[in-house]
């Protein structure tokens, strides 16, 4: 049995317990919000803690502490925990810049401890069917990608938070969108040039960022591409999709979260039977990603205990910031 705490006790956090609990020991959870650490705990039957430094301290029989805070605290929780001697789960993204990704895998290196990155998209059955395909060669060499993420974040979702602000958010393609963008660098290869323009053209009394860019994309593998994304969406969330074409087929997995196959017209090759997958995780007042994070323990336990492959490394983690930083730095502000 792999013993688990958590800190950050907020909506990711308590979806973390509830996988937690189902395939291991919650031992304990910590949030510098006593309220919300105290009822996750009753929930649970397991300790709690205000003080990330309280629960190493207290807690040596914890094998794995999950990272689920703010953006702008994972390097420093993630090395705090990889030191005192655990091994890390850290929340997207893995950090906000590729220097303290660096100092996390450093550390994760160092101490001899395993640092998991919660990727949880690449296990929707389209996807893994689209990485299968690419991995094969099916569908020859890539030309051209798209990629589009088109949702809704409104001013209640920023209200009285962290999120909205450039020191623990970090801007939209970290928060709402870097599971696309994993998504991106995982199936077709690191990115080599990019150009673009971002403007935040509603939210500029909310947010400290863009609310809207394009990206254009010249890829390593010799593929061009482009990115648009908005949180403007009206309404509701409208479209998560990535389409690739190659020279012998072409194929867009869509839906609002990556998650439904919805063209396919490739050589000698046709997807069939696909399993329907997992919901998106719905937080009441919005949806985000799909909730896959069961698969996410499931592999987590399986690497420590049985030896298997991990499915995100943090290398896979640091690239995918790399990116991002790539893009913000060669976007222009209109």
């Amino acid at each position: 049995m792999i013993n688990f705490a958590i800190i950050g006790c907020g909506r990711i956090g308590n979806r973390h317990a509830f996988h937690i609990n189902n395939l291991a020991k919650l031992k304990a959870v910590c949030d510098i919000d006593k309220s919300k650490s105290k009822e996750l705990s009753k929930t649970y039957n397991c300790n709690s803690y205000e003080s990330i430094d309280d629960l190493i301290k207290n807690e040596r029989k914890v094998d794995v502490i999950s990272i689920c805070t703010p953006n702008g605290l994972h390097a420093e929780q993630t090395i705090k925990s990889l030191n005192s001697k655990f091994h890390v789960l850290c929340e997207k993204p893995m950090a906000l810049t590729s220097y303290d990704c660096g100092e996390m895998i450093k550390a994760s290196e160092r101490n001899n401890k395993r640092l998991f990155i919660v990727k949880q998209n690449r296990f929707n059955p389209p996807i893994k069917e689209l990485k299968k395909i690419v991995e094969n060669n099916i569908l020859g060499k890539i030309l051209n990608v798209q990629l589009n993420c088109f949702w809704n974040r409104n001013n209640d979702y920023y209200k009285n938070s962290w999120k909205g602000t450039l020191e623990m958010d970090g801007g939209i393609l970290f928060t709402q969108f870097s599971h696309f963008i994993d998504l991106l660098y995982w199936i077709n290869g690191d990115v080599e040039k990019v150009s673009g323009f971002k403007s935040n053209f509603i939210n500029k009394n909310i947010i400290e960022f863009e609310d809207t860019g394009v990206v254009n994309l010249f890829f390593k593998n010799g593929s061009i591409g482009s990115i648009n994304y908005t949180i403007n969406s009206f309404g509701k969330n409208m479209e998560g999709s990535l389409t690739l074409f190659g020279e012998k087929g072409s194929i867009k997995v869509g839906g609002k979260y990556l998650n439904e196959l919805e063209y396919q017209n490739i050589d000698s090759y046709k997807i069939k039977n696909l399993s329907k997958g997992n919901p998106p995780n719905n937080y009441g007042d919005y949806v985000g990603s799909m909730s896959n994070h069961d698969m996410v323990y499931k592999n987590l336990i399986d690497v420590l205990t049985k030896n298997k492959s991990i499915t995100t490394n943090s290398f896979e983690g640091m690239k995918t910031v790399e990116i991002i930083e790539k893009i913000y730095k060669n976007s222009e502000i209109i």
